[in-house]
């Protein structure tokens, strides 16, 4: 249904600069800490597993690659005869990193060039295949990274993730923005860490604030997507490379990620029918 749905929106939206690749979203945030990553692959394989789509996954933070640790994946990527590397998969999605060409504990330490070098090569040095969506897993911030994937691939939208303090919310904000400014549709806003349940009493606690990034998105008149709650099984999962969308397919937190990638469907589909795509247009100064 979901891939029907991705096919009839296909003629709405321009095509990304990928071979093959239907859709590509960003997973982003204007600050570190908030739990994008872990998001961005619970959402992926969501789409994967629930909305039965064929999905790929760029690790798209070069400095601080953490797909093969979330996804369980290590090794080097194999070479195909074009000469492009085959992506690792699991959970029935197609990954890569920039994690898979480095050691593990190796710092990245590169200037803005060769930043922008890897990653041409993470996207089309990759034979990804037939992919209905691609889901970018971005850097913190809205540098050079940013920038260049929005001026190198069309993206279908962004996902924003931000938990519900003011400090996180100032950060979502300028993340929204420059989207926004680059032509890139926001298919909504996500509260991670929105609240925490007592294991021993059930009681609901707010730690990081309350109702922040639903009434940030009223504010900027865009969608809220849903609350993921502070809990220590996603975190275990994670760390374990079993995300919890898949390890516990049933539980109430991979209920609130298979709902959160349904809307992000839909939103792409209201999207291309209002015909609200426009190819990124970039200019700095």
């Amino acid at each position: 249904m979901a891939r029907r749905a991705l096919a009839m929106a296909a003629g709405a939206l321009s095509k990304p600069q990928l071979d093959g690749v239907e859709r590509i979203i960003a997973v982003a945030s204007g600050k570190g800490g908030v739990g994008k990553s872990t998001t961005a692959v619970n959402l992926a394989v969501a789409l994967a597993l629930k909305c039965k789509l064929r999905v790929g996954l760029l690790d798209a933070d070069v400095y601080g690659p953490s797909i093969p640790l979330l996804m369980n994946l290590s090794g080097q990527p194999k070479i195909d005869s074009a000469n492009k590397m085959i992506p690792l998969e699991n959970y029935g999605v197609k990954c890569m990193s920039m994690g898979f060409l480095m050691e593990k504990d190796a710092p990245v330490v590169w200037r803005g060039p060769m930043v922008m070098s890897a990653l041409e090569k993470l996207t089309r040095g990759v034979s990804w295949g037939k992919l209905d969506i691609m889901v970018v897993d971005m850097p913190p911030g809205t540098g050079d990274a940013q920038i260049s994937v929005s001026q190198r691939l069309k993206l279908a939208g962004a996902v924003i993730v931000s938990t519900p303090q003011d400090i996180a919310l100032l950060d979502a904000r300028r993340g929204t923005n420059m989207f926004q400014k680059v032509h890139v549709p926001i298919l909504g806003l996500i509260e991670n860490m929105s609240y925490f349940i007592c294991p021993g009493c059930g009681q609901s606690s707010h730690i990081f604030g309350h109702g922040g990034c639903e009434t940030t998105a009223k504010e900027m008149q865009i969608d809220f997507l849903g609350k993921v709650p502070l809990d220590v099984h996603i975190r275990e999962t994670s760390d374990e490379g079993k995300p919890i969308v898949a390890s516990s397919a049933n539980s109430d937190v991979a209920a609130v990620y298979n709902s959160i990638a349904t809307r992000i469907v839909d939103k792409m589909r209201e999207l291309a029918s209002a015909g609200a795509y426009v190819t990124p247009n970039i200019s700095v100064g």
